[in-house]
This record gives C-alpha cells, structure tokens and sequence, in this order.
C-alpha cells in the first residue's frame, strides 16, 4: 500500500513490528492485524513500534484471538510516535475462550505531536478475562487530542488491573480517559486513570463506570493534575450494580434473569 511500510519480524516468542506512515500519506483504507495462541500453552510477545510522519493518517484494527487458553501469556509493547497534523486510531478487540487460563499485558508510551489526534479502543466482550494488565502512556502537544477507551466483561475469577496515563501538556490540548467495566461472580477490577493538564487552554476528563454482580468487586482511583491556572480537568467515577428496573422490564418481556442482565451489560458496554 502507496505510503504505508509494514515490516515485520520473527522473534523467538512472537513477531518484531515497524510501521511507518509517510509525510503526506492519509491511508484511507482500514488496516487489519490479527494476532493469536491456538495451542492451549505458550508465550506471544509483540514489540510494535510505529511512526506516523507529519501530515499522515492511518486507522488500525487488531484481532487477538486465544480460544483454547490453558497457560498463556500474551504480551504487547508499543512505541508510538504521531508527528504534526497527523492522527492515529488503534482498535483492539479480543476473543478468549472459558478456560481462563490467559494473562494479557499490553504497555506502550504514545507522542502526539501538534494539531493531531490520536485515538484507541481497546475490547474484551467475548470469553474469560484471566489477567489483564494495560499500562499505556500519553503525551499531547499543541491543540491535539487523546480519546482512550476500555471496554471490557470479566467473570470468573478474572484480574482487571488497568492504568492509563495521559499529560496534555499543550497549549489548548485535550485528553479523555475513559473505562466500561462489568463485573461478575468473584471477578475483580482496579482502575487508575490519570491526567494531566500543565498548559494553557488544556481540557480534560476521567470517566470510569464498573458495573458489579455476585462477588465481585471494583476499584477506581481517578488522578486529576492541573499545573496552570488556565487549564481544567474533571472527572467522574462510579460503581454500583445492574439497573434493577431495566433487568424487570426486560423479564416482563419474557427474558429470565441472568438473560437481562447480560443484555442490561451489553448494552452498557456498547
């Protein structure tokens, strides 16, 4: 594809990847990655390193699949550079099976340059958690922007940690942290988002929401960083359980209940 270089390379745990979009260069179709363990045991390690050059523009849309998860790891590190007048969006959905038996590490620090966007998505809907552990760092010069959603069910006796850092540290940048957690049986969740505001006309917000059923339980800990008196950041963090009038209406309807409540919870986390 005309401006877009992709190489990658075999590793002894999984695959070396470079991705670069050349100055000038929007790549108006969807770029599709697919990543996976098939065998019920083994490590995958994934070191992307990206740069998306002044003027450039890419969409990204990664699969990982782990259907038959006993003992795996899957581990992602990313290092994203988007230069000036450029954008980055990056969707990540998963498919795990029940058995649970998985434990997902994705890191990366991010750089956005100025009079750009950068945007991700990161999905766990279908199958067991296990252990999750997203660690993602941001940094947004002048009048650029970063949007950075989680969305993810956990059950069982999976393990959510999530942290996201963001430092708009431009004059008029903007930052939006945002989590949708539902919680099931003995799973467990902790939440750290944290932002940072320390430039002139710098906005920003924390949105985290965890619903909780059964045993389970949810942390959420907002951090909100102002070094400059004409910045702002705001946030907003709650926990409690599936809407009781919704799950009623819906048995009404002729649903029973652990039915209700699971579509109150996809809707929730769409």
């Amino acid at each position: 594809m005309k401006g877009l270089i992709l190489e990658p390379k075999e590793s002894a745990a999984g695959v070396d990847i470079r991705l670069t979009v050349q100055r000038g260069v929007k790549i108006e179709n969807l770029v599709h990655l697919c990543f996976g363990v098939l065998p019920k045991e083994g490590v995958q390690e994934i070191n992307i390193n990206a740069l998306i050059e002044d003027d450039a523009g890419v969409k990204l849309l990664a699969h990982c699949v782990f259907p038959n998860a006993v003992k795996v790891v899957h581990k992602m590190l990313a290092d994203i550079t988007i230069g000036n007048n450029a954008y980055y969006e990056y969707n990540e959905v998963h498919h795990h099976g029940e058995g649970g038996g998985i434990e997902v590490v994705p890191k990366a620090k991010i750089r956005v340059g100025n009079n750009s966007s950068l945007t991700t998505t990161f999905s766990l809907l279908k199958g067991r958690v296990g252990v999750f552990n997203l660690d993602y760092e941001t940094e947004v010069l002048d009048h650029s922007s970063l949007d950075m959603t989680a969305k993810i069910y956990g059950y069982g006796d999976d393990q959510i940690l999530i942290r996201e850092a963001g430092r708009v540290i431009g004059e008029s940048s903007r930052g939006l942290l945002k989590s949708r957690v539902a919680l099931k049986e003995n799973a467990m969740c902790e939440i750290v988002n944290e932002l940072t505001a320390s430039a002139s006309g710098a906005r920003g917000h924390v949105d985290c929401v965890e619903i909780i059923q059964g045993s389970a339980t949810a942390k959420a800990v907002p951090i909100v960083h102002v070094t400059n008196e004409f910045a702002q950041v705001t946030h907003e963090a709650a926990i409690g359980r599936v809407d009781k009038k919704q799950v009623e209406t819906l048995m009404a309807r002729g649903l029973d209940e652990e039915k209700a409540i699971d579509v109150v919870v996809g809707g929730f986390l769409k």
